[in-house]
């Protein structure tokens, strides 16, 4: 426990450099003993200031330089399997940002590799399960005080969309975060999709059907529903409501600070979501580093990951089609607590 947990960065980008400063001057236990980005340049801003940190451009050689024992993957979605395989064979932990792989194909190759290896090696990063109102929303909703919840109410708002977002990518890239928030609400699994696409926003790029409104399905015979509005204009917003039998919870509620002048008030809005969860993001990478340091993995397993990726995707093919689509998930290895695969 007394050495640093020497972690390689994949990534330089708006995660990873934000994980990379959170790694050197916020998380206890862990220093970044590697970096890896296509761009150099990119990647030496990220790194300015850092300490015995070297740069790479190829993921492959961050993951083999000297000093490293674990692995924080902040490159873009479709990078991430290799990565993930790469870790593996190494026997190196690793927390891995979302998307775990984009395709759920891809997602499940993933779980097969590491159920081969018979022990968990990666965490997913699905920050909100830290995030302390939704903590304080699962503990009442596991205490059963306010009875069987029978719906929730998700609103995913950002001020505006990078270029090259897709109307797809509001599903997998956005929701996907609203998905694995509601399996793990709920404990139950999504068992349909169903997306509905009222006329686009004047704000929203050309082609990019955005708002949109979607519907899951669960096994257990609860109903979810995601406003999603990439391009709102005015802030970050992420709010929740569990409807229940004998009362309902709401969180993400704004509490930032009001300014009162000029006959009026004020209150001011997130713009991003490293503001609107830093203290999540803080708590996942710490806890990660400390399992780690303990020979353990917990959090979001790769299971998680690839459920996440299925229900998109599922999601993606409602948005183009427009009919109701049914989830269909693999069995679920005994590494993950299933019944083998």
């Amino acid at each position: 426990m007394g050495e640093l947990l020497g972690v390689a960065v994949l990534g330089a980008g708006h995660m990873g450099a934000d994980h990379i400063r959170r790694l050197d001057r916020v998380v206890s236990g862990a220093r970044v003993a590697a970096v890896a980005d296509p761009d150099p340049g990119r990647a030496k801003e990220a790194v300015a200031g850092v300490e015995a940190v070297t740069v790479h451009a190829e993921a492959q050689a961050a993951l083999d330089a000297p000093g490293v024992d674990a692995v924080l993957i902040a490159s873009p979605g479709p990078a991430h399997e290799e990565a993930l395989l790469a870790a593996f064979a190494r026997g190196l932990p690793v927390l891995c940002e979302k998307p775990m792989v984009p395709e759920s194909a891809g997602a499940l190759r993933v779980v097969e590799a590491e159920a081969r290896l018979g022990r968990r090696l990666a965490q997913i990063g699905f920050m909100r399960r830290y995030d302390a109102e939704y903590r304080q929303l699962k503990s009442l909703l596991d205490s059963g005080r306010l009875g069987r919840p029978l719906m929730l109410h998700c609103v995913h708002r950002n001020v505006s969309s990078v270029p090259g977002f897709t109307s797809a990518m509001l599903v997998d890239s956005s929701v996907v975060h609203e998905i694995d928030a509601a399996r793990w609400l709920l404990g139950q699994e999504p068992a349909a999709v169903t997306v509905l696409r009222p006329r686009p926003s004047a704000s929203a790029p050309a082609g990019l059907l955005d708002p949109q409104f979607v519907l899951f399905e669960t096994e257990g015979g609860a109903l979810v529903d995601v406003e999603v509005f990439v391009n709102c204009g005015f802030g970050y917003q992420v709010r929740c409501e569990a409807v229940c039998e004998a009362g309902s919870a709401r969180i993400g509620e704004d509490r930032a600070m009001v300014v009162t002048a000029e006959g009026g008030a004020r209150a001011e809005v997130p713009q991003d979501y490293l503001v609107r969860f830093a203290d999540a993001y803080d708590r996942q990478v710490q806890a990660w580093v400390d399992a780690t340091r303990q020979g353990r993995v917990t959090g979001p397993s790769a299971w998680d990951g690839y459920a996440a990726s299925a229900v998109a995707e599922a999601g993606v093919r409602a948005l183009e089609s427009g009919a109701r689509v049914t989830v269909g998930l693999a069995d679920r290895p005994e590494l993950y607590g299933g019944a083998g695969g």
